[in-house]
């Protein structure tokens, strides 16, 4: 086997210290430079989306399909899960017992996919 001989790197000399800057005279009568504008707030990011699904009775697709239309008189057309985000942060608002009250006033469902017919 052969050595190869490896270099080292030459010592560094000392860096020469620069002098301090003298004021220049024709500098100082220079005009102030106007402030940079302020930059703009930055816009918060949407929240990342989730892609779910779910099974409801058909008389609540129905209040859902009433909302909707609703808003259509509003002239502000809204999405289906448009109205379920809006819901939620409604019952979000409302106090324990008022959405406890409304949670047992479901009607139980079947859990899972409903057979196609």
């Amino acid at each position: 086997m052969k050595k190869v001989a490896v270099k080292k790197p030459a010592p560094q000399a000392a860096k020469p210290v620069k002098a301090p800057k003298v004021a220049n005279p024709a500098a100082a009568a220079k005009p102030a430079k106007a402030p940079k504008a302020a930059k703009p707030a930055k816009v918060a990011k949407a929240p990342k989306v989730v892609r779910d699904s779910f099974t409801m009775p058909q008389p609540d697709f129905d209040i859902i399909d009433r909302i909707k239309l609703r808003a259509i008189e509003w002239k502000q057309p809204v999405k289906k899960s448009e109205v379920l985000r809006a819901a939620l942060h409604a019952l979000e608002a409302l106090s324990d017992a008022k959405v406890r009250a409304l949670l047992t006033g479901l009607a139980p469902i079947k859990k899972g996919r409903p057979k196609a017919d």
